[in-house]
């Protein structure tokens, strides 16, 4: 199910937000924001290629991959814009700003990027295609940090699992020695 039954606004748990637009659980932002990563990050990687080789295949990939990390950055911001404007605790966050302008930068870049190219990729990647890749991979190093941050540290759309079947996995892991044992072997500690 898309939206759960209850209506639009993210529930708060113990340990976290739901995310609104998720399905059985699952948050759709964060399993569709790989796609324009890869392909944006991919089309430095094809830039690099072509300078390096001056083979005009790795400028027409450039040029695609770029296409593609445009649409799929679009596909990927339906959801997360589902869930800023519908849970406050995300609007009440620095970082959700941050990370939305970002990627709203990063998209802006990536079409100035396809400007550049539109033509002739060879050219364009030859020209400023190679610098707007690099600049975007940058902005997307940031924003992913950011959404990283919003999903562990704030625990948006990352909730723990509290039903039963989750005790099959857990694991009590006993750690009494540890410290003793770094005191032993550093030769701090007591004695």
């Amino acid at each position: 199910m898309l939206f759960r039954r209850e209506g639009l606004m993210g529930r708060y748990h113990r340990h976290g937000v739901e995310s609104t637009a998720a399905i059985a659980g699952h948050p759709l932002h964060h399993m569709l924001v790989v796609f324009p990563v890869a392909f944006l990050i991919g089309a430095l990687g094809t830039d690099i290629a072509f300078a390096s080789t001056s083979n005009p295949f790795w400028a027409e990939a450039s040029y695609w991959l770029l296409i593609a990390g445009i649409v799929t950055a679009l596909v990927a911001a339906i959801p997360g814009l589902i869930d800023f404007v519908s849970i406050d605790r995300v609007r009440n966050l620095w970082i959700s700003w941050t990370h939305m302008i970002a990627n709203l930068v990063v998209v802006g870049v990536a079409l100035v990027n396809v400007g550049v190219r539109l033509d002739d990729p060879a050219a364009g990647a030859q020209g400023w295609g190679l610098w707007l890749s690099a600049l975007q991979t940058l902005l997307l190093l940031f924003s992913g940090w950011l959404g990283g941050e919003m999903a562990y540290r704030y625990r948006i759309g990352a909730i723990q699992d509290e039903s039963p079947q989750v005790e099959q996995f857990h694991v009590e892991v006993d750690r009494s020695g540890v410290a003793e044992s770094y005191d032993r072997r550093s030769g701090s500690g007591r004695r």
